[in-house]
């Protein structure tokens, strides 16, 4: 017994190293990118897997539609990026391929299907790995129901939590099991800052800080002081903590839930959560996700690859808004917001109704004809 504890410590010590490193490299980032200063924006297009390729597609043609005049004079290009689907990743032995992610960091943002993460071993998920790769630590995630006075916006953080050593716990054969969770000080202090601008900038009020630091009292507990360390920066804007377990059900509480403006979580919470959000809305079909960084940014659908539908044979029905509302927020993001206010429109007056991803491109594309 006496060596897997030994093995278990010196892991743990090459952990603790490589996250006080990844912390120094946050507090000596490089200044943020501009992103609505680009003279050229380079839009990488990533098909995914199951429906990925389907629903791409179509919000690729979707795109091309809005954009034609500035795809035609070179400013936008919308560039396909290929080798990201599971059988090139297990065949490679690698979450995102080395020379798929060189092809990703010659692009500017990103338009992503939806990729399989592979069940047990030690593969991690492709969206792990490219967040950390392009330092995307904020995902955030509109959810809106007028008629219900649901106005929400979610800020996720999105590069550490759970989520940063999934792959890298430590077992017992026969005895135990562990995961690691990390929370730094810049790490937070960026995702909370972000959550803080976005309320100033956009007139809330609110920002609901979501943890469960009673029982995390380490991790989360510092995530919630360092956030309301923040929040004393922002007069004005009230900082409120609530536990993870009872904002689920205020969530679905219709007397409180349209009190909610701005959710501020550590990674797992906010991936749960968003989800949930996401069903009042209409589904996880219906909700675009943002994950940004200072560098790049990545826009995609928060559904999964839906593989029965592959298996079924309905993969051409695979509804496409999802990935389609992403897009939507990936021109905001470059200043093309008069677009991104066309393809809403578009959305919202064109309901997919059980058609094609392709049938359903073909009336919205005809409708954004009408729009432009």
């Amino acid at each position: 017994m006496n060596e897997y504890i030994e093995s278990a410590v010196a892991q743990f010590h090459t952990l603790l190293e490589e996250q006080l490193a990844r912390t120094g490299r946050m507090e000596n980032a490089a200044p943020a990118k501009d992103f609505t200063a680009l003279p050229v924006v380079t839009i990488g297009v990533i098909d995914g897997d199951g429906i990925g390729p389907i629903i791409s597609r179509q919000s690729t043609r979707v795109l091309e539609a809005l954009l034609k005049d500035e795809i035609a004079s070179g400013s936008i290009v919308l560039k396909p990026i290929e080798g990201l689907t599971i059988e090139n990743r297990l065949a490679k032995g690698e979450a995102v391929p080395k020379d798929v992610l060189a092809e990703v960091k010659k692009c500017d943002v990103l338009l992503k299907g939806p990729t399989e993460t592979p069940k047990g071993g030690t593969m991690e998920s492709a969206n792990v790995t490219l967040r950390r790769e392009l330092d995307l630590y904020a995902n955030v995630r509109p959810v809106s129901v007028p008629d219900q006075g649901i106005d929400w916006i979610f800020f996720r953080e999105n590069t550490e939590g759970e989520y940063v050593l999934g792959s890298r716990g430590v077992e017992i054969p026969g005895k135990l099991c562990m995961d690691f969770k990390v929370t730094t000080l810049p790490g937070t202090k960026r995702i909370a800052r972000a959550a803080f601008e976005y309320a100033k900038n956009n007139g809330k009020k609110s920002v609901a800080i979501v943890t469960k630091a009673n029982i995390m009292k380490k991790t989360d507990g510092r995530f919630s002081e360092i956030c309301h360390e923040v929040a004393a920066e922002y007069p004005g804007i009230e900082a409120e903590d609530w536990y993870i377990d009872i904002m689920t059900a205020k969530l679905v509480d219709t007397r409180v839930r349209s009190r909610f403006q701005v959710f501020l979580l550590p990674n797992l919470y906010g991936d749960i959560i968003t989800d949930e959000a996401a069903q009042l809305q209409g589904g996880v079909g219906t909700a675009g996700s943002a994950n940004l960084g200072d560098q790049y940014a990545m826009f995609e659908a928060i559904h999964g690859s839906a593989p029965r539908m592959i298996e079924t044979g309905r993969g051409d029905y695979a509804n496409p808004s999802s990935l389609l509302r992403a897009a939507s927020m990936l021109l905001r993001h470059i200043a093309r917001g008069n677009k991104a206010a066309v393809l809403d429109a578009a959305l919202d007056a064109v309901p997919h109704d059980g058609d094609t991803a392709q049938g359903f491109a073909d009336r919205l594309i005809a409708e954004i004809g009408r729009r432009l």
